[in-house]
């Protein structure tokens, strides 16, 4: 293949959000007695959730509500859809959520048998829109650090993918082309469309088989794909 420099996104891609937020929200579930509020289900508290977490960070990637917003309207949303008054939502449970979730190690399946064999042939770089300090404690607690040159946080840069400026940044802190250079991500908006529009190639990792847009040209289930494309 034509490439010297691999980009990942991290959450969603390597990392598994999912996974580790439904461990954590099990957890603080129990911990603050959620039952008592009248959340009777806790497999429901996550979809509801991951329903409204998602739907923010959508509007996160694109500039449209800030990090502070992002933080203060999840479980707020959550909560309140679940028919739990304001006034009844524990104050501290997104600053407990947001440590806990953090310090989870679950991965993609064969993350770091596709890293190693990339990190021989590569150099391997990071993108994130993850929140910094979180980013770097899933990074650290997950061994994920020693396959990568560079790791690039929006909130060090100033903008979220898709801007084009987070990608000619990394490009330019990694001394990469993006000629020779390839991005891989599971969101179609700051990953693939925000790689593309920038002139890079992409890669859409795609473990939910969601449906791919006819803009999208190659794409992976599992991370081990990657081994039979570069």
């Amino acid at each position: 293949m034509k490439y010297n420099h691999i980009f990942f996104d991290l959450d969603h891609t390597i990392w598994d959000f999912d996974k580790n937020a439904a461990e954590t929200l099990h957890e603080l579930y129990l911990t603050y007695s959620l039952e008592d509020l009248g959340l009777s289900n806790v497999h429901s508290f996550v979809e509801h959730y991951t329903y409204h977490n998602h739907a923010l960070w959508a509007s996160y990637h694109l500039g449209q509500i800030t990090k502070d917003e992002l933080r203060a309207s999840r479980f707020k949303n959550t909560f309140e859809a679940m028919g739990v008054c304001a006034d009844q939502i524990p104050t501290d449970f997104e600053d407990v959520y947001l440590h806990t979730c953090s310090t989870k190690t679950n991965l993609f399946p064969q993350a770091h048998e596709t890293l190693s064999y990339l990190f021989s042939k590569y150099k391997l770089h990071l993108i994130t829109n993850g929140f910094r300090e979180q980013a770097l404690m899933k990074i650290n607690l997950s061994n994920l650090g020693k396959y990568f040159e560079t790791v690039v946080i929006s909130e060090n840069v100033g903008v979220n993918k898709p801007h084009r400026a987070i990608f000619e940044y990394a490009l330019n802190g990694a001394g990469a082309l993006k000629e020779t250079s390839v991005m891989i991500g599971d969101s179609i908006e700051a990953d693939i469309r925000g790689a593309m529009d920038f002139g890079m190639d992409a890669i859409f990792f795609n473990p939910t088989l969601q449906q791919t847009p006819t803009d999208v040209t190659t794409e992976i289930h599992n991370l081990h794909d990657l081994l039979l494309i570069l």
